[in-house]
């Protein structure tokens, strides 16, 4: 059984703007609950009891969450001062795991129901140091990720970086979930950026080392931009994520999740698939379709909110369709659509 993990967690997260100009990209909620605290209580689930992860980024908002917050279990940081690369800051955590031992690494911006046991038995049946975990795309789609090869035996053949749809010799995405022999750091210079795609893998592969695949049938969403952080809120809802089980509130016309402390006037209309945040209150007459409410927001008697995301501490009077509406926007009377 594997035991420690690596969540990554320092990056930016620019094509979630303007979420990420409010949370970093780990702590941006999914059906109220943080993508971190849901991978988190995905690995403990598993039997993980040691985690480390790197932060950059909004470094203190997350340590200070987990202070907070705390999560019954041994959850290190490091803090990058200059990123290094999703290998290089793998490799400023090596001290966390020990010689011999294997781990697996995540995103801190992944949302998943993965088995993780079943892929770590497939990993120590292949006997390969590195076991790449991959997830079947659209053939429509491989253009947006990176696609894995795989020959006969399911080690990789080769890569493709977003190939074009005529190019592409595969649909299997990589989903940025890897498990790793310590051996790993062998690959990996220290105080250099480096990638795993780009550096580490291909560095393998010159060297003859094979690299293992483990296809992942169940779900799996890369919360990178706005359109799929929408999806995968309104995935939670629709079941389809088996790693949060939220309770599920049926209205007339609507499917929901409420969070805690919140008042929704009788009189107001749910519609569609919502997700409401916590200390909330929806006012009479009011209509809410298809939309995302974080915390601590009021929408106004009569006001109509659809296709949209509203984030913390707002106010909301007036109409809003397909519009995400943070407290600086409001100021500066800017729209973002989503």
């Amino acid at each position: 059984m594997l035991t420690k993990a690596m969540i990554m967690a320092a990056g930016v997260g620019s094509r979630l703007e303007p979420l990420s100009s409010i949370f970093p990209k780990p702590m941006v909620p999914v059906a109220n609950v943080s993508v971190m605290d849901i991978i988190i209580k995905h690995l403990k689930c598993a039997g993980i009891k040691d985690i480390i992860a790197n932060t950059y980024y909004k470094s203190e908002f997350i340590q200070e969450h987990y202070k907070k917050n705390p999560v019954n279990i041994n959850l290190q940081f490091i803090k990058e001062t200059e990123l290094s690369g999703t290998a290089g800051g793998v490799k400023k955590c090596q001290f966390f795991f020990n010689q011999g031992e294997d781990f697996i690494i995540l995103s801190g911006d992944g949302l998943t129901d993965i088995d993780i046991n079943k892929a770590y038995a497939a990993h120590k049946t292949s006997g390969a140091i590195a076991t790449i975990v991959t997830k079947d795309v659209l053939h429509s789609e491989v253009s947006k990720y990176g696609i894995i090869v795989p020959d006969e035996k399911g080690f990789v053949k080769s890569f493709q970086e977003k190939p074009a749809l005529e190019e592409a010799e595969s649909n299997l995405a990589n989903t940025g979930i890897y498990i790793f022999n310590y051996e790993i750091f062998n690959f990996i210079p220290e105080n250099t950026f480096f990638d795993f795609a780009k550096n580490v893998f291909p560095s393998l592969m010159e060297a003859g080392v094979k690299i293992n695949t483990y296809n992942h049938y169940g779900y799996w969403s890369d919360i990178g931009s706005l359109e799929i952080y929408k999806k995968s809120n309104f995935d939670v809802i629709a079941g389809k994520v088996h790693s949060i089980t939220p309770e599920i509130i049926n209205t007339r016309n609507g499917v929901n999740i409420i969070g805690r402390n919140t008042y929704i006037n009788p009189a107001a209309l749910l519609e569609g698939k919502n997700i409401i945040g916590n200390n909330c209150k929806i006012g009479a007459d009011s209509i809410i379709k298809n939309t995302i409410i974080w915390d601590n927001t009021e929408i106004k008697a009569g006001a109509v909110v659809e296709n949209s995301i509203i984030l913390s501490d707002i106010t909301v009077e007036e109409p809003v369709y397909n519009e995400i509406l943070t407290k600086d926007r409001i100021k500066e009377n800017t729209k973002v659509t989503v």
